[in-house]
């Protein structure tokens, strides 16, 4: 149940209220999931998935925890997503069965999807309605109109949200790109249109909130790769996001400048350019090359564009920089262009893949060195500015970034003349109307991770007993006692991963002592408890362990009774 600081009830939202709920996305960057409740229903904007790092042993993908619509899903009206980005879309393929609500979506971002649902056997069971941009959606009792925007993906959509309490702008992803090469520029005059019209709140990006000057544009990055790419004589790779179909086209045309031949390197930008080519994009492109082929070409001939750019240890790149592409190879005279930004959180990976490919003696050009081959979709500070001149809301919610972001963010809001900037994250019920807006509930909200064919939560002892595993070390002992809990035979004993017991027998030794000396020292009657016999035997491994090695492994203990 969720908490009510104020004695309200978000289980269903009353008469005449207006509630925006986020489960993903506000608070972090990635992973979106929001709600709007009205009249008893709930509207759902995307549904994303974020990738695992260091810190989640063995996982590659979580989502948020959708457990508070799923315990209502009969009130849930529909899932419009905004864009086909992952952390848009990608959960939909785990989590639907859980949700069972049609879904709408624009043709690129359905494409995308369909790919998905296909992997996992539910592309019939789905109901997927594509909706034209500039399309309408009526969701009782939700009616939605969708405004084109720009940004790093075909078809970014923000929502015009409309009920009797007031219309919501959901921006999701967006910039003002005046030359974005794919796809319509931003619909300003819908924006300015809905703004006279009156915008009771925006539920808005805030990614690059403290970014300062003029929005660039994916015509100028494709000026600038012109250039470059003219500068090398060996082969070229090219880092970038795979679904800039943009910048596909741009890398694409700059090779052609220069008499390359482009290969795509990695199964994502296969995808990318399946869907692309089916949706009208990259018409004017001719059709890329396979990596086995392309390895017939001469050096100067070729130009290969790779997933990767942010060091995923089973991307393209990597591979390549490892030396275990079965296709592509790199070296002296070559040179790997990073056409791409650095996410927060993966300078480390990709400090790794860069040091890889130097030793290779491969010449790394990245945003640093020249800052035009690489431009955001997200808006900056001016083109925050001008999307509130231009929509003029009653409230401000910040989302799509983390509790910096989302502060900085109230606070442009408050000084483009917002009445109201509301800062919520992840599972904080926001009442938009009627009266002021602010937080009035706190719901259950948290992260599932894709476990093999299972989803488990983030926060279970089964993933904190992996996390703990996974930096301390995890050790077994198995203890043989009589029905007095008097030791038959010595413990047996291992750490795999902290302790060699051939090249460490004294500490090995060690442990196996401690361990016989805890349960000799029990009095009788613990020693016939088999709680106080495996307390026992654990304590000693992991106090022994502590003193020789600095780890306090987890630690299981057999005990074996005869």
């Amino acid at each position: 149940m969720p908490d009510k600081p104020d004695g309200h009830d978000v289980l269903s939202p009353a008469a005449g209220e207006l509630l925006f709920l986020p489960l993903g996305g506000a608070g972090e960057i990635g992973m979106n999931l929001n709600l709007y409740g009205y009249g008893g229903k709930w509207l759902m904007v995307d549904l994303g998935v974020s990738f695992g790092d260091d810190a989640m042993p063995n996982i590659d993908v979580f989502m948020p925890d959708a457990t508070f619509i799923e315990e209502r899903r009969q009130d849930l009206v529909g899932l419009v997503l905004t864009h086909g980005h992952e952390d848009h879309l990608g959960a939909v393929q785990y989590l639907w069965q859980r949700l069972r609500c049609p879904v709408y979506a624009t043709p690129f971002a359905a494409s995308l999807l369909t790919a998905k649902l296909r992997e996992t056997g539910l592309q019939d069971a789905v109901p997927l309605t594509v909706v034209p941009l500039k399309g309408r959606i009526d969701l009782a009792p939700f009616e939605i109109e969708l405004i084109t925007l720009t940004h790093s993906i075909p078809e970014p959509n923000a929502l015009a949200i409309r009920t009797p309490a007031g219309t919501v702008l959901h921006t999701g992803d967006w910039k003002f790109d005046p030359r974005p090469l794919i796809g319509d520029s931003a619909d300003e005059a819908a924006l300015r249109s809905l703004g006279e019209e009156g915008v009771l709140a925006l539920v808005g990006d805030s990614t690059n909130v403290f970014q300062p000057g003029p929005p660039g544009s994916e015509a100028d990055v494709r000026a600038a790769l012109t250039r470059l790419i003219g500068d090398y004589d060996g082969k070229i790779a090219v880092a970038c996001f795979a679904s800039n179909v943009a910048r596909l086209e741009s890398i694409a045309a700059a090779a052609a400048a220069h008499d390359r031949h482009v290969a795509l390197v990695g199964r994502s930008l296969w995808r990318i350019n399946e869907a692309a080519r089916a949706n009208g994009y990259l018409a004017d492109t001719p059709p890329f090359l396979r990596d086995q082929d392309a390895a017939y070409l001469p050096d100067d001939k070729v130009l290969y564009v790779c997933t990767g750019s942010q060091g995923e240890p089973r991307a393209a790149l990597n591979r390549i920089a490892d030396d275990q592409h079965p296709h592509v190879l790199l070296g002296k005279g070559d040179t790997v262009i990073f056409s791409s930004r650095i996410i927060p959180g993966n300078e480390r990976a990709i400090n790794a893949l860069h040091n890889k490919l130097v030793r290779l003696g491969v010449e790394i050009v990245t945003a640093h060195d020249h800052p035009d081959i690489h431009v955001s979709g997200h808006p900056g500070r001016e083109e925050l500015t001008r999307m509130y001149q231009l929509v003029r809301p009653s409230i401000a919610i910040p989302v799509h970034g983390e509790a910096r972001h989302l502060v900085e963010h109230a606070r442009l809001a408050r000084q483009c003349q917002v009445a109201q900037a509301v800062v919520a994250e992840n599972g904080e019920a926001v009442r938009l109307a009627p009266g002021r807006a602010e937080v009035v509930a706190q719901v259950r909200n948290g992260r599932l991770a894709v476990d093999g064919p299972r989803l488990v939560p983030l926060d279970s002892e089964l993933m904190r007993r992996r996390k703990r595993i996974f930096f301390t070390g995890s050790a077994t002992v198995t203890v043989v006692v009589d029905g007095d809990g008097r030791l038959v035979g010595e413990p047996q004993f291992s750490a795999q991963g902290i302790l060699d017991a051939e090249e460490e027998k004294a500490e090995h030794d060690l442990v196996v002592a401690a361990v016989r000396e805890a349960v000799e020292k029990l009095p009788r009657d613990h020693r016939r408890s088999d709680t106080h016999l495996r307390e026992a035997a654990r304590l000693a491994v992991r106090r022994t362990l502590n003193a020789t090695h600095g780890r306090k492994p987890v630690t299981d203990v057999h005990l074996v009774k005869v």
